[in-house]
């Protein structure tokens, strides 16, 4: 059998998460290059794999614009998993038949990347496709029995292909599975076998060397010190492996100048404190007792936390703290609006430039229109021609464009923009966390002291 499993899978937005955020986790897990051979194994369709999320975004923008239609479904994209027998095809035959699956199956419709696997026994392919139509027009429909049209489609491809195919059982005599193989890379495996050959102390980098050919990989000696496992494509140099695994960290470890700590994973940072609960609120809401009780020691261990905040922020009073967490909120809005405007103009820009190749391609089109005498009978038979012209002529008019800009003048001034709007988020996000502790602390303070006066006043009327 060749095809292990032929999938069709819609892709919904997370909950908490952005559209823009969802395509870009699930389109830069597909291109992992240590599962794509470092990219070689990507293909794509009207859009470019360092780019494909934002140029999906741009296009349900674009959707919206043209249509006066808003997301109402959650499903963002479109997953095809394509699996092959081991042995039968090579990782790049693998990627243009799921290419070639891709381009029959959305007919030039639909943008798509083609990612390849070869971190398995089997390879396979992750093929994501925009739920949003190139023209901004419609949205995919997932029609009935369309999981079984895939199926087919991809069946006959690896017929075309001289590939065996999967014989379908009733799902009764199906064998399901029940045990699934812990997912490691192969760059964490060899960390934890360098771990363990270094907790045996070996003499000098050779020995160690040698042990690790003891453990089945072939060592290619040099400048830079290579390793490849079994069943591994390319070899991995010990510098790409993180703190503590280069060639001179391990030498060093060897000769007893370093002490070699294995790496682990570390967990998300929590924040450093969290907002008091309102306790007159909630009592006032029906809770208990004890509630107040767990409430009253929460808000004293969450306040010294804050002054813990405090004194490391060298904040000496409330008015400093208001005007700093005023400060910071300035400067969060100003770099969100910065983000926001480029944003904008990236959608600017994806629609000109979609009026401005749809005016080319429907010129000559119109030009026979117009010299038909503007006949009903030409309209019916070029009618989507005809009005992709009269909507970009629309659209030129209403941006007062007396000259029409260059479509690679555009795709500059497009990815000139996207650079610098990424390069800007993580000091938008180093912002944004400054200014979330930053008024969290002023929202605590405020609370606990307007607690403190109140109970002072409560303690005076008795």
């Amino acid at each position: 059998m060749a095809l292990a499993a032929t999938r069709l899978i819609p892709m919904r937005k997370n909950k908490g998460k952005s559209i823009g955020a969802c395509l870009h986790n699930h389109t830069s897990y597909i291109q992992n290059p240590d599962k794509t051979e470092q990219g070689e194994l990507v293909s794509s369709y009207q859009c470019s794999p360092l780019t494909v999320d934002e140029e999906f975004l741009l296009t349900k923008r674009l959707y919206e614009q043209t249509t006066g239609r808003s997301q109402k479904s959650d499903v963002i994209a479109y997953q095809v998993r394509q699996s092959f027998k081991p042995g039968e095809v090579t990782p790049e035959e693998a990627n243009r038949i799921g290419y070639e699956f891709a381009e029959r199956f959305l007919k030039g419709k639909h943008a798509f990347i083609v990612a390849t696997h070869t971190d398995r026994a089997h390879i396979h392919n992750h093929i994501i496709y925009n739920s949003t139509a190139l023209d901004g027009t419609r949205k995919f429909k997932n029609f009935w029995l369309s999981s079984f049209a895939v199926q087919r489609l991809s069946d006959l491809i690896c017929l075309e292909h001289q590939l065996s195919t999967i014989e379908y059982k009733p799902y009764r005599e199906r064998q399901k599975r029940i045990v699934y193989p812990p997912k490691e890379s192969n760059r964490d495996r060899l960390c934890g076998i360098i771990d363990i050959i270094l907790a045996e102390k070996p003499k000098d980098f050779e020995v160690f060397l040698q042990k690790l050919e003891q453990q089945g990989y072939e060592v290619k000696r040099g400048k830079h010190t290579a390793v490849k496992g079994k069943g591994q494509k390319r070899f991995i140099r010990f510098l790409t492996l993180g703190t503590g695994y280069g060639e001179d960290e391990i030498k060093a470890v060897l000769e007893g100048k370093a002490k070699h700590h294995p790496y682990q994973k570390q967990p998300p940072k929590e924040q450093s404190f969290q907002l008091l609960v309102d306790i007159q609120g909630k009592m006032a809401a029906g809770k208990s007792v004890g509630y107040k009780k767990w409430a009253t020691k929460f808000n004293l261990k969450e306040m010294s936390k804050t002054l813990l905040f405090l004194q490391e922020q060298k904040i000496s009073s409330a008015e400093e703290l208001r005007e700093r967490a005023a400060a910071a909120m300035e400067r969060y809005d100003a770099m969100g609006d910065s983000i926001k405007a480029a944003e904008a103009r990236l959608t600017e820009i994806a629609v000109l430039k979609t009026h401005i190749i749809n005016y080319a391609k429907t010129r000559e089109v119109y030009t026979a229109y117009r010299k038909a005498g503007y006949s009903k009978a030409f309209l019916e038979a070029h009618r989507e021609e005809i009005t992709l012209h009269k909507a970009a002529k629309a659209a030129f008019d209403e941006a007062g464009l007396q000259k029409l800009p260059k479509v690679k003048e555009l795709d500059a001034e497009f990815a000139e923009l996207l650079t610098k709007k990424k390069a800007a988020y993580p000091d938008y996000r180093k912002a944004r966390n400054e200014m979330q502790e930053l008024v969290r602390a002023q929202k605590n303070v405020e609370r606990f002291f307007a607690e403190e006066k109140d109970t002072i006043e409560k303690a005076q009327t008795r």
